[in-house]
């Protein structure tokens, strides 16, 4: 009785110093939103001041890195922050952040080398526009080609900003001709929006429009009201523009995160709707947008509390997707948001019907060591296994072809693995890591998020199987742009076969047939580390001896292989075991043969 006891308080303490992480004791998803901001504006990610192009690719490269370890499966990259351009624009400046001058040019094209970046490491990038601030009060000195210098009649200030009048139709027209010139010429996966629409106090709007709303009210009689109209227009203007070019092209807005004032019941605060003039029910309704990620920057419980905010979103997105944005700064060590706040929020986006994922503001605080150690604490649990981004219901379902010629060779101890793309090459590829005696099935084990062990860009990549004596096998998939898989490519067996070299350094010799299962013909590999008399029999599995294919062979050390043709043997369909026997040790696999 005592000894009962003494286990049930065990496991209560385990449980107690767990993560409170619902998630961690459910099937991991196969298909999640796991995406990072990365701010250009002011370098506050990226560029960093004074760095060259040399040193700004390295330290993309190993933000990219970071994020990848973290789990992180797309990037919103910050192409535009103020009339500017992380790209070679036809209609801006490049940005003052990449060289310390407005309009020079660095010497390569940033969003170019963020996209080949990205998409190596099987992420998608969303271009991410800032569509009408374009001075933040800097004190650099514009370039002739900016907005504020070729169409000054275009721009009003408020406070120390200035920005593009969204009133305006030759505005609206200038926003979404920059997005179609960005969508037209670079393969980026979505155009993404943050929250600056109308400015923020202190920088508050008051009457700065009031000429616009007389010549250009389009019937309206309530100035704000117009004003949320002309947001409503843009947004709509830069849709239908996205679908009619390409649509398979993500377009999706980060709003601010509380809609109105008082909804649902209990939030407190600054909203959305009544000071930047910012309806994103509108977007849903209209079907403008394919994602919302509204800032919840606030924790559990309190005047703007998680719990509430998260549902009341979920609940208004209809059959859009939906990835609420979490403030990764507000986990530092100064903050008193403690360590598991936002991976508990990310537990409850998981749990919650209608919630597919997160975005985390920013991707500097994803760096090992930040946030309290945020992307370690995320690997180690809810993000342990890759995700693909979730597909989108009214998006292509087609699903691409599969991947050709996938080989596995040894690289030390790792497995090196090459394949061919399709004729038409996918967006990214999937590569799964089967542990299985036999040769698994491709199609119910890609089902199986455990096996997801990559997403790439790239054809080829390198693996570290565990060291057990389970066999190891790969198949890869391709990707489509709206996340469908192709089916499997052909299966290979890891030729670092962990458990074979254990065997060899306890026993002297191992013995391996592939594939495990098949038809007519299969390669047996056996390697003996001292010479000796050896024997290889096939029998079934109750032991009776079926075939015997070396008897009483004297052979030397090394490895050695031979082929074996079904059609020559006596044997019925079903389980065998091959038998390794040399002086008095024994060695066995399984295979199948199926005819």
């Amino acid at each position: 009785m005592r000894s009962w006891i003494q286990l049930c308080l065990l496991a209560v303490m385990l449980f107690a110093i767990l993560p409170s992480t619902q998630a961690q004791f459910t099937e991991p998803p196969k298909h999640e939103f796991r995406a990072a901001w990365i701010a250009t504006v002011y370098g506050l990610d990226w560029p960093r001041q004074g760095a060259g192009e040399s040193q700004q690719k390295r330290d993309l490269r190993q933000l990219l890195d970071h994020l990848q370890n973290a789990g992180v499966n797309a990037v919103m990259f910050q192409v535009r922050s103020i009339g500017d351009a992380m790209y070679e624009s036809n209609y801006e400046p490049w940005s003052h952040y990449l060289t310390g001058r407005q309009g020079e040019d660095p010497g390569y094209d940033p969003l170019a080398f963020a996209i080949e970046e990205s998409r190596s490491r099987g992420m998608e990038l969303h271009a991410w526009f800032n569509p009408y601030r374009v001075d933040n009060g800097s004190s650099f000195t514009p370039a002739d080609n900016h907005a504020t210098v070729t169409h000054p009649e275009w721009t009003y200030e408020a406070g120390r900003l200035t920005l593009l009048d969204p009133g305006k139709e030759e505005v609206r027209n200038y926003v979404v001709s920059i997005i179609m010139d960005v969508a037209r010429r670079y393969k980026i996966d979505g155009v993404h929006f943050d929250d600056y629409f109308y400015p923020y106090p202190p920088n508050q709007i008051t009457t700065q429009d009031s000429q616009t709303f007389q010549t250009e009210s389009r019937g309206f009689t309530s100035l704000f009201d117009w004003r949320r109209d002309n947001v409503n227009l843009l947004i709509a203007q830069v849709a239908d523009s996205l679908r009619l070019f390409d649509p398979s092209i993500k377009f999706g807005i980060s709003p601010f995160g509380i809609w109105k004032n008082n909804v649902p019941s209990g939030i407190r605060g600054l909203d959305a709707y009544s000071v930047i003039y910012a309806d994103a029910t509108a977007w849903i309704r209209q079907k403008t947008i394919d994602y919302l990620a509204p800032q919840l920057y606030w924790p559990f419980g309190g005047a703007q509390a998680y719990e509430k905010l998260a549902p009341w979103w979920a609940d208004q997105i209809d059959d859009r997707h939906l990835y609420p944005g979490h403030a990764l700064y507000r986990t530092e060590a100064s903050s008193p948001i403690g360590p598991m706040e936002i991976p508990n929020q990310v537990a409850f986006n998981r749990d919650y019907f209608g919630i597919q994922g997160s975005i985390f503001f920013r991707a500097r605080h994803l760096s090992p060591g930040r946030g309290r150690d945020f992307a370690r604490i995320m690997r180690a649990g809810l993000y342990q296994y890759p995700a693909l981004t979730p597909s989108m219901d009214w998006k292509d379902q087609f699903a691409p072809a599969a991947p050709l010629n996938l080989v596995a060779s040894q690289d030390g101890g790792t497995v090196r693995l090459t394949w061919d793309p399709p004729s038409e090459a996918p967006a990214r590829y999937t590569v799964y890591r089967v542990k299985s005696e036999l040769e698994p099935d491709a199609t119910t084990a890609a089902r199986d998020a455990r096996n997801l062990v990559a997403l790439t860009g790239r054809t080829v990549i390198t693996d570290t199987p565990s060291a057990d004596t389970e066999k190891h096998w790969y198949f890869v998939q391709s990707v489509s742009s709206n996340s469908i898989e192709s089916g499997p490519s052909n299966v290979v067996i890891s030729p670092v076969q962990t458990g074979l070299i254990s065997e060899l350094t306890r026993l002297g010799l191992s013995v391996v047939i592939y594939p495990t299962v098949f038809s007519e013909q299969a390669q047996i590999e056996y390697t003996l580390e001292e010479p000796g008399t050896v024997t290889l029999q096939i029998v079934d599995v109750i032991g009776r001896r079926s075939v015997t294919l070396i008897e009483g062979e004297y052979k030397q050390s090394g490895q050695h292989a031979l082929t074996i043709n079904a059609s020559e043997y006596p044997l019925a369909n079903g389980l065998y075991l091959l038998v390794l026997r040399k002086d008095y040790q024994r060695v066995t696999r399984a295979f199948r043969l199926v005819r």
